[in-house]
């Protein structure tokens, strides 16, 4: 991939996806948890606890919807600068390494460290889906890293 191909907008593309998914899926959907789960003060069983952890929800989905916005801006920049757009293979790439990196920081801050919520707060140990989370994190990275990487040689690959 050449010099003037930017990596950053895709990755931050996939930061900003994966945390989207991460909050559609796991708290809207599957409602396994929300961003204050683990609290204590703010357990899935209250109508008080469930308003602030919308509230937490809606400000985790502000954050990831300016990592996109951030991603597109930077994407119009380099357009208007005249670099060329990246072969599809490292963009993916770099997306899907974005997404990974996003559950690594996520799982590991969140879920791990600071413990305000796990990947199932609705069951008596959620270690394993947390260690789960953290493996797909790992290799989405790795995976894309690797597409991205391989991408270099084969520019011309859709």
């Amino acid at each position: 991939m050449s010099r003037s191909s930017p990596r950053l907008p895709a990755f931050l593309f996939g930061v900003g996806l994966g945390g989207f998914v991460d909050g559609i899926v796991m708290h809207h959907i599957l409602q396994w948890h929300h961003i204050l789960t683990d609290t204590g003060h703010h357990p899935m069983t209250t109508v008080r606890a469930l308003e602030n952890n919308t509230l937490a929800d809606g400000l985790f989905h502000a954050a990831t919807w300016f990592v996109v916005a951030a991603a597109m801006l930077l994407t119009v920049r380099a357009w208007q600068r005249g670099d060329l757009a990246p072969p599809w293979r490292a963009h993916v790439g770099m997306l899907i390494a974005g997404w990974g990196v996003f559950n690594l920081v996520e799982g590991l801050i969140d879920h791990q460290i600071l413990g305000i919520h796990h990947v199932r707060d609705d069951l008596g140990g959620p270690l394993s889906w947390d260690v789960g989370f953290l493996a797909f994190g790992a290799l989405l990275t790795a995976a894309g890293l690797l597409l991205s990487r391989d991408a270099r040689c084969a520019s011309d690959v859709p």
